[in-house]
């Protein structure tokens, strides 16, 4: 049985799905491994390294399909790979089935399983083998960073001579693995952190990272059973943004992380809350692709309001795409491991195990 993984189209996705090291750990369960000739020389990993860990090279994508029972992807393939897919192939990645159905529908056509990570259910075994987690911690704190380079002033507070530099105030909205890690790196650069969240259980793990929880009084239950935020009602929404007035007032840059799976962003910050905030002031949007949390912010852009700098991104992994490729690589090697037979040395599509069943993409 062989795993194979093609070449994304780099302008768009820089992380790879398989490593030199995933590499020999597929091959330690009794696979085998096919890739795309040149496959992760974007980011200076020779094909020799994977050759080296037992990989065999093709010269294109649809040799690679072709040879493999498994493909192993970041986001959905391209139109002609897809047509390069054989029958009951199964094909694994992050493929947003809510915005790509026409492309999916094709796939499914052709009698191929696909499974999509983000569908992952949260539970324990699952751990190994969630994207959402690996990839949102690095997020979180990137964003911090790319909001300090465009801050333009220092973030710890500093005493000298000259005078004191007070510390930049930081407010992230949300606080799930990117919010967490948001409030954790701007914590270790020095800034005063505060953060707010619909789910009130987030309180103690933001007070545990040294961070101020904001909350709003609240009897609904925002919470799903599965740990993510639900939509909030219109009446806790204007409660939410009265309590943000007077934060937006007070915050230096502001990190917005909310979102709900397979659903647009919530709005959070309106026009009126951004341009309570000075100018020179930062709102770094992580849901920008998703319709945003905030007024004014677009994908891949920086929109300036009333010296308010407002960033919208849509890839932040491709800002470090060899920490993010790595750590998902290993997330794919767990779920294939989990979905390998190595009795019946065949792919077992189990659908009594909740995560085969629940990541399973249907018509």
């Amino acid at each position: 049985m062989i795993v194979g993984s093609i070449k994304e189209d780099i302008n768009l996705e820089k992380r790879v799905s398989i490593t030199p090291e995933t590499t020999k750990n597929i091959i330690a369960l009794g696979l085998n491994v096919s890739l795309e000739k040149n496959y992760a020389v974007h980011l200076g990993i020779e094909d020799k390294q994977y050759e080296e860990n037992g990989a065999k090279f093709y010269s294109s994508s649809k040799e690679v399909i072709n040879n493999s029972n498994l493909v192993l992807k970041v986001n959905c393939p391209a139109d002609g790979d897809i047509k390069a897919l054989k029958e009951k192939t199964i094909l694994v990645g992050i493929f947003n089935p809510s915005n790509n159905q026409d492309k999916l529908k094709e796939v499914l056509k052709k009698n191929i399983n696909i499974f999509s990570l983000e569908l992952l259910p949260r539970i324990s075994r699952a751990q190994s083998m969630d994207v959402l987690s690996s990839q949102s911690n690095l997020a979180g704190y990137r964003a911090v960073i790319e909001s300090i380079y465009e801050f333009e002033k220092a973030i710890p507070m500093m005493m000298t001579a000259a005078g004191t530099v007070p510390a930049a105030k930081v407010l992230v909205i949300g606080a799930g693995v990117a919010g967490l890690q948001a409030i954790a790196t701007a914590k270790r650069l020095g800034a005063v952190v505060s953060a707010t969240d619909v789910r009130a259980a987030s309180k103690e793990q933001v007070e545990s990272l040294g961070g101020k929880f904001l909350m709003v009084e609240q009897e609904e239950n925002l919470e799903t059973a599965s740990g993510y935020a639900k939509e909030a009602s219109e009446e806790f929404k204007k409660k939410q943004a009265d309590l943000l007035k007077e934060a937006m007032i007070k915050n230096d840059i502001v990190i917005c992380t909310a979102l709900i799976p397979g659903r647009p962003a919530p709005r959070i910050l309106n026009e009126e809350l951004v341009k309570l905030m000075r100018p020179g002031s930062i709102i770094y949007d992580l849901a920008a692709e998703q319709g945003g949390n905030s007024a004014y912010s677009e994908v891949d852009k920086i929109n300036i309001i009333n010296g308010i700098k407002i960033i919208g991104i849509k890839n932040l992994m491709n800002k470090l795409p060899s920490t993010a490729s790595s750590l998902y690589a290993k997330n794919l090697f767990s779920f294939v491991r989990n979905l390998y037979s190595k009795e019946k040395k065949e792919f077992n599509i189990n659908l009594e195990d909740e995560i085969i069943s629940k990541t399973l993409i249907k018509e």
